[in-house]
């Protein structure tokens, strides 16, 4: 599965090599004042003697229909002080396991418009990853619980859609007095110990359920940090209404990510909802529905106001950039306070390659929005970006406000840049192999190919750097009632780059993070990215389907032989081309690795003169 390969694991890291803590706080200073010095909160807080609790939060809806009002199941830990603390709170679909489900069939045969021209349940293991070592000691109080449906928690999974998000805000509700718990004997609990400030924090399908949670201005809920996060499932299994994978996973959908982690006891009461998904996400059109509006949280930003840390991965093709763009224009747009991290990797936690700057940044994160601590934070650049390797660059906001649409025409001959003027007219083709992968037919751009059509720029004279959201634009012809449309960003030239494909190596270098006790000694290994040496990059890619080109929600026939202008936008991106490099351009039709896979064959004629590529340049 993808969100759920995708889920944070435990990739160590600290700040400072291992620390030792006491359990006890001077008798010749308060509580308060040792807490916080230096502008940051400090570790005086014993956790082997922290307080762990387990319990059930009740929430307002009953997605199961059972007639009770589903359950949450959530794990406590805080410190051991009379002290009202804020809380740091994860919520997951992942932590009873995953059942084996297969993915849709994407060799099937595409379908044009209609009209005229189970893994057994398994009790969580205690507080897995960094928040608990590290926050707890500076008194935060951590929650870990299970969505909807999976493990410990009632209710049904349904891949983003309300009921998912309804159970994640109840924590927020009990914790500020507005919903009911009970602990496993049934007993009420009342979270009498916290301050009720909440910042919610996870990677991938656990960053996701903050981003919902935001778009319900719940009260106390002060911050999330939505890392490889989904903002639109729409964008997430479609694209410009062509059904498209997350990377790596070709053929899945909402509904087999739903089954995935139906991980509760009696999984049977949510069949019909699980039948259901199938039914609404509809795989043969792709077009935007009811459905997908459910699960886009985009269009609510307006709603948010917790402040917002974004991290995301520039090489992540499981969680498309798209999903932070998109976010982040609309929370700039209704000026939501907020940070942003990109880096270089694939769909990664920064705890697992950047330890020390992460746990800094985001200690200090939490200091300022959970306890009011005026650490400056707020007063720094607002993007740091990754731009080799470990290499990072501070950036005043994303994207760039220099970037400037620079639109550079296709020509004849696979020229890109100089449009070809008193010149007769000249129509290129190309025929759709469905079984040849992105990277083959990018390869060896300026030999001949059936199964793409290949513009490249001159040398760049400098190196020029893009910072924002590519565009295509072309005119076309395609023999077919229905066909798939992809572009393909690349980058010629031999560079040393991330291998963000093999992920992150381990080295040999230990650090502890935070406080240990037996079975968790709260230190780990670093990791450091891969690199390879290679003649191009697959900078970023978009698709279509060429029945969406006026709408996403409206798919509209095509007529075979009959020429339209397409236009369509690629993956979000902040790149830099090398000086010597060349900018390519490279057109095929199915892309082997995201879109559904049909019979070959497919001749799109494409006419350059009448064709551009758009590019958002830092000047």
């Amino acid at each position: 599965m993808s969100l759920k390969t995708g889920r944070i694991i435990a990739l160590a890291s600290c700040i400072v090599v291992c620390t030792v803590f006491s359990s006890s706080v001077p008798t010749h200073a308060s509580e308060s004042e040792m807490l916080v010095r230096d502008g940051a909160t400090q570790p005086i807080y014993s956790y082997e003697n922290a307080i762990r609790e387990k319990g059930y939060v009740e929430a307002p809806m009953d997605s199961d229909h059972d007639g009770e009002p589903d359950r949450i199941a959530i794990q406590i830990m805080r410190p051991n002080t009379d002290k009202k603390v804020p809380v740091i709170y994860e919520i997951s679909p992942y932590r009873s396991g995953l059942n084996d489900v297969p993915n849709h069939n994407v060799d099937v045969e595409l379908r044009p418009a209609k009209g005229k021209p189970m893994a057994e349940l398994n009790q969580t293991q205690p507080f897995s990853g960094y928040y608990d070592n590290y926050f707890v000691p500076r008194g935060y109080a951590v929650i870990l619980a299970e969505s909807a449906g999976t493990g410990l928690s009632g209710g049904c999974p349904t891949s983003g859609a309300r009921n998912e998000t309804i159970g994640a805000k109840a924590v927020i509700d009990w914790l500020n007095g507005r919903a009911k718990a009970f602990d496993e004997s049934g007993k009420p609990m009342v979270a009498d110990w916290t301050t009720g400030n909440v910042g919610m924090i996870g990677v991938s399908y656990n960053g996701t359920l903050p981003n919902a949670v935001a778009t319900t201005d719940v009260k106390g809920l002060k911050t999330i940090v939505p890392i490889a996060a989904i903002s639109s499932w729409y964008d997430y299994y479609r694209a410009n209404g062509a059904v498209v994978a997350p990377g790596g996973y070709q053929g899945e959908d909402a509904d087999v990510l739903a089954k995935a982690v139906l991980t509760r006891k009696n999984p049977a009461v949510c069949q019909e909802i699980i039948s259901s998904l199938e039914r609404l996400q509809d795989r043969v059109t792709g077009d935007m529905n009811t459905f997908w509006h459910e699960r886009d949280y985009v269009k609510h930003a307006s709603r948010v106001k917790a402040s917002v840390f974004v991290v995301h991965g520039l090489n992540d093709w499981n969680v498309k950039t798209k999903q932070f763009a998109r976010w982040w224009d609309a929370l700039a747009q209704h000026k939501v306070p907020r940070k942003i991290w990109l880096h270089q990797g694939g769909h990664l936690n920064p705890f697992s390659f950047q330890q020390q700057a992460w746990l800094s940044t985001l200690h200090r994160w939490f200091d300022y929005w959970l306890y009011e601590i005026p650490n400056g934070i707020m007063k720094e650049p607002m993007a740091r970006i990754e731009r080799a390797p470990g290499s990072w660059e501070q950036h005043a906001t994303w994207p760039d406000k220099k970037a400037e649409k620079v639109r550079m025409p296709l020509g004849a001959g696979g020229k890109l840049g100089k449009q070809s003027h008193g010149q007769p007219k000249r129509l290129e083709t190309l025929i759709d192999d469905p079984k040849r992968t992105a990277e083959q037919l990018v390869s060896n751009p300026e030999s001949p190919s059936p199964n793409r059509l290949a513009y490249l720029g001159a040398p760049l004279q400098k190196d020029i750097r893009i910072s924002g959201t590519p565009k295509i634009r072309i005119r076309a012809s395609i023999d077919r009632p229905v066909a798939n449309l992809t572009a393909l960003l690349v980058d010629y030239g031999t560079d040393t780059r991330v291998d963000y494909q093999k992920g992150l190596v381990r080295t040999d270098q230990r650090i502890c993070y935070g406080q240990g006790v037996p079975g968790d000694d709260g230190c780990a290994y670093l990791y450091q990215h891969q690199t390879h040496v290679s003649s191009f990059e697959i900078v970023t890619r978009g698709w279509l389907d060429p029945q969406n080109r006026i709408s996403d929600s409206k798919a509209k026939p095509v007529i075979p032989g009959k020429e339209y202008t397409f236009e369509w936008d690629l993956q979000a991106d902040d790149y830099v081309f090398k000086k010597g490099h060349r900018i390519g351009i490279v057109l095929v039709s199915s892309d082997y690795d995201f879109t559904i896979r049909p019979t070959g064959g497919t001749k799109i004629t494409i006419d350059p003169a009448k064709s551009q590529l758009i590019l958002p340049v830092v000047k």
